[in-house]
């Protein structure tokens, strides 16, 4: 899947002093980010927040869940959702990643993705003494979902010492 760049704009609430953070920023951040928020839509128009692993891969974000878990029941009525993550405090940067989910079908992108997630998380898929041993071969065999949010627009928040809201747009999508 080729990667695009998306186009980078410094958005109106930032610090007078304040530079677009580029995207190779932002890829780092969420490289090297542990836990995600994955934000869906109930049915009922309600909100469902919940915390997972993701990794960027194939060109989005990827994530793995079970068929009958509420987010993908969620996903399968509506899959726009928003993936976020970043720091718990007032310095560092903050990442939102908005856009349409879809089940990953195709072996060959589920083992990329799989390969992706265990280069990321290590011993904890790898290792059989790990958390989610075991995972990535459920995921490669079809047992568990996987998905790719194809991103529309995302976000970096630069906090403290200078603040930046940099808005990044997928032309095309």
């Amino acid at each position: 899947m080729r990667e695009s760049e998306p186009d980078t704009e410094l958005g109106p609430f930032s610090s007078p002093a304040a530079r677009a953070t580029p995207w190779a920023a932002a890829l780092a951040v969420i490289g090297e980010a542990e836990v995600f928020w994955l934000s869906t839509v109930r049915p009922d128009g309600r909100p469902h927040v919940t915390p997972l692993l993701a990794a960027w891969s194939l060109g989005g974000m990827c994530f793995t869940t079970g068929g009958q878990e509420r987010k993908a029941r969620n996903l399968d009525h509506d899959p726009h959702c928003v993936l976020t993550t970043g720091t718990n405090a007032l310095t560092g940067l903050d990442i939102v990643i908005e856009g349409v989910a879809s089940p990953v079908g195709d072996r060959s992108e589920r083992e990329r993705a799989v390969a992706d997630f265990e280069t990321k998380y290590g011993a904890h898929l790898t290792d059989p003494g790990g958390t989610w041993y075991g995972l990535g071969e459920a995921v490669v065999a079809g047992d568990v979902r996987l998905y790719r949010v194809a991103p529309a627009t995302g976000f970096a928040f630069g906090k403290l010492p200078v603040s930046s809201q940099t808005r990044y747009t997928w032309p095309g999508r």
